[in-house]
């Protein structure tokens, strides 16, 4: 499936963004990360959490970026890791964790959450993925 510029120019950008956010979880930010990291996650402590999905920021990156006959898979693959970690945005937001300076409010808390299918959807369309289900669907009917 053919992307227009402007889609792969926003794939590119997202994909710098995660590139950014996974290394910040490996360095820099990754006790704010914490914050984001329910109390009811069983098994792995926060720092864990914190550093494979880091891993997994700069995996979904790099292949978004780079792997051109996979970028639907990975958009998709993004759209579901978006919505995999937003319970913990929930969580920061009705435990009132601070985090990045910026998020040391329950306005901000709360106002953040509204950005998150925003991410997934820009994961779709900037990589093909909702176009190509699109296209999919009509062959079906």
């Amino acid at each position: 499936m053919k992307t227009s510029t402007l889609q792969n120019v926003f794939r590119i950008l997202l994909a710098l963004f995660m590139l950014y956010a996974g290394v910040s979880h490996l360095t820099f930010n990754r006790i704010d990360f914490q914050a984001q990291v329910p109390d009811w996650i069983p098994f792995f402590s926060k720092d864990l959490v914190v550093i494979l999905s880091g891993i997994v920021e700069i995996t979904l990156a790099l292949g978004l970026a780079f792997w051109k006959s996979k970028r639907i898979e990975f958009g998709w693959a993004l759209a579901i890791f978006f919505i995999l970690i937003f319970p913990g945005n929930i969580s920061q937001y009705l435990e009132g964790r601070d985090a990045f300076g910026a998020l040391n409010s329950d306005k901000a808390r709360l106002i953040r959450l509204f950005f998150q299918p925003v991410l997934i959807a820009w994961a779709l369309w900037s990589s093909g993925a909702w176009q190509n289900w699109r296209a999919k669907s009509k062959e079906k009917s």
